[in-house]
């Protein structure tokens, strides 16, 4: 078939001449939706190419890239694009079929997991994922009833929209939470409704757990019960947040005692970012365990490929809904290759480990600047999961909004991409390819240094 007049004559090659930036940005207005944002909109980057931690734009200025969690092993990792091309160009069909990919990375994850949670459904997206999470919970529980946390996010297909406060209470046209939404406070000791400064040595995991179960009673007030919590093992969108450590136990065992499953959302830090464990729900102890996870992100470093890990009863429940469960490209060959690969990054470079280390040296050098800087209010993360959240008092822990976009502007300019969280804004929030260096930090941690003194000096910054 000829190739129609109006389409742009290098538009049909991967590998094809590139065009004037202003055109890009011009073909974007015409024919990508409005809603479809951009970072730094005022001056768009243009990206062409990316290694490692390191992305480049179409001058070939090398940007040190803080931003991206899903190319989790390094942008372009050879090994990763191997095993895509290979098999690319042998077979690709769907999980109707048997293949050995599927079965043989099935169980490969299924490994990384607690014994009880020991089978797989393979999708294409974390927003896939929680949406068929959604959908066991409530064929186990025969309940619609979600309790979820503040500012979380969990996806952009309706069901998802409708758990996650960081956007449906933006929405102007309707901010009312749905009626089977329970918004339960998100346990963020630093600026939460509980705070540690108000509760001295108090376990604040189990007074922010008490939320929980004060929503679990009043359900049962009305003759209902929970279908499920969900809530991200480290909560990302809400500011970097992680939470005391006994509150997901206390949660755990509040939903479960009401009929409930509980569900973690790893999509975004799972695949051992926390350097101590393939997944955030471990670091709070081997007594926390999802009857649900899901997965994404990462796990493709790029490619889209995304599962929901879960218990045999739960599965079972699934099954006995009579409804089979098919998904074209879930846990095709093409994309369980690729994520085999990704874990034999993960392992063979050591990259938990690496984690671990780079993490903890960075969070270091940030801390230090908090010693220097009044304006660093807090300092928190594990691994490579960090928050640095700026502040205009340290006392008030008034939220320093302007101080954080300032900071990511002048980044940009120094050539680190950085972006900042939470519901103020106020958060410059980490979550690099794991590949980041020490050497990276340090470069970080003096330009972040800098660009402080810079606003400390600037007398009339106001937010």
């Amino acid at each position: 078939m000829d190739k129609p007049d109006n389409l742009h004559p290098r538009a049909t090659s991967a590998n094809h001449e590139q065009i004037p930036r202003s055109e890009t940005i011009s073909l974007r207005e015409k024919h990508v939706g409005k809603s479809c944002k951009l970072f730094f909109k005022a001056d768009p980057l243009k990206i062409v190419r990316a290694q490692g931690q390191y992305m480049y734009n179409e001058m070939g200025e090398e940007l040190l890239d803080c931003i991206n969690n899903v190319c989790h092993v390094g942008h372009c990792h050879p090994h990763v694009v191997k095993s895509g091309q290979d098999q690319m160009a042998i077979l690709n069909t769907n999980n109707r079929f048997l293949h050995d990919n599927l079965v043989l990375y099935a169980e490969r994850l299924i490994k990384t997991f607690p014994e009880r949670l020991s089978v797989a459904f393979f999708v294409n997206s974390g927003s896939e994922a929680n949406d068929l999470a959604l959908r066991m919970a409530r064929a186990h529980t025969k309940s619609r009833e979600v309790i979820t946390l503040e500012h979380a996010y969990h996806g952009h297909v309706i069901s998802l929209m409708e758990i996650s406060p960081y956007k449906f209470k933006n929405q102007s046209q309707d901010d009312a939470c749905p009626d089977q939404t329970h918004i339960a406070p998100v346990p963020d000791v630093y600026r939460g409704k509980y705070r540690d400064q108000d509760y001295p040595g108090q376990d604040l995991g189990e007074v922010y757990a008490e939320d929980v179960k004060e929503i679990c009673e009043k359900l049962a007030e009305q003759g209902k019960k929970p279908g499920c919590f969900i809530a991200e093992s480290l909560q990302s969108c809400g500011g970097q947040i992680i939470y005391p450590n006994s509150y997901l136990r206390h949660v755990y065992n509040h939903v479960r005692a009401a009929g409930g499953l509980c569900i973690a959302d790893e999509v975004q830090v799972g695949f051992g970012r926390v350097g101590t464990n393939w997944w955030a729900f471990q670091t709070y102890g081997n007594d926390v365990i999802p009857d649900i996870v899901t997965i994404g992100k990462p796990m493709g470093n790029g490619h889209p490929v995304a599962a929901v890990v879960t218990t045999e009863e739960v599965a079972a429940s699934f099954a006995g809904t009579g409804i089979e469960y098919f998904n074209t490209y879930g846990g095709n060959p093409v994309s369980c290759s690729i994520a085999s690969a990704v874990m034999d990054v993960i392992e063979d470079e050591k990259l938990m480990e690496h984690a671990e280390e780079v993490g903890r040296y960075l969070k270091r050098g940030l801390e230090r600047l908090m010693l220097k800087h009044e304006i660093v209010g807090d300092v928190r993360g594990v691994g490579m999961f960090l928050g640095l959240d700026l502040v205009k008092d340290r006392t008030t822990r008034e939220p320093f909004t302007a101080a954080a976009q300032h900071v990511l502007t002048r980044f940009r300019e120094e050539r680190i991409l950085l972006q900042s969280d939470g519901p103020y804004n106020n958060v410059l929030k980490f979550k690099s390819p794991l590949v980041f260096n020490k050497s990276n930090a340090d470069r970080l941690v003096n330009t972040l240094d800098e660009v402080l003194e810079e606003i400390r000096l600037m007398s009339n910054f106001i937010d």
